[in-house]
């Protein structure tokens, strides 16, 4: 009652080949892409394209701060808007709540929902570039 031995695994290399129906036979696409190279090698021609990046996503950054400091800098205008029509101080009740539940966090989520969206887009565009796609 021996074992047989088991067969030896063999692994077969060659030459990557592209998807099915791609176009042209014989033709490889580069090895690395040509951004990635100038990234991960630290030239000038990298830190432009890291600096572009860095831009877009501070330029996103400012615009979502912007919205929200408007939102959040017209809350005591919206505040003062019952004393202004009825000309007395009003007791801070349901207008406020309202105001702060109703207006300001859907607007919040819709801000910071734009923000997200964006800036993965922004990576994602830059992924494109660098990977050559």
């Amino acid at each position: 009652m021996s074992a047989a031995p088991r067969p030896r695994r063999e692994t077969v290399t060659g030459v990557p080949r592209r998807a099915i129906g791609s176009g042209v036979r014989g033709s490889r696409a580069p090895q690395y892409a040509p951004a990635r190279s100038e990234i991960s090698e630290q030239t000038s021609l990298g830190a432009t394209y890291v600096r572009s990046l860095m831009r877009s996503q501070l330029r996103t950054a400012l615009l979502g701060l912007g919205a929200l400091a408007l939102l959040v800098g017209t809350l005591p205008l919206l505040f003062l808007l019952p004393r202004v029509l009825t000309g007395a101080l009003p007791a801070p009740g349901p207008f406020v709540w309202a105001a702060l539940g109703v207006v300001v966090y859907p607007v919040m989520w819709l801000i910071a929902r734009w923000y997200v969206c964006r800036a993965e887009r922004n990576e994602r565009d830059f992924r494109g570039l660098v990977e050559g796609r």
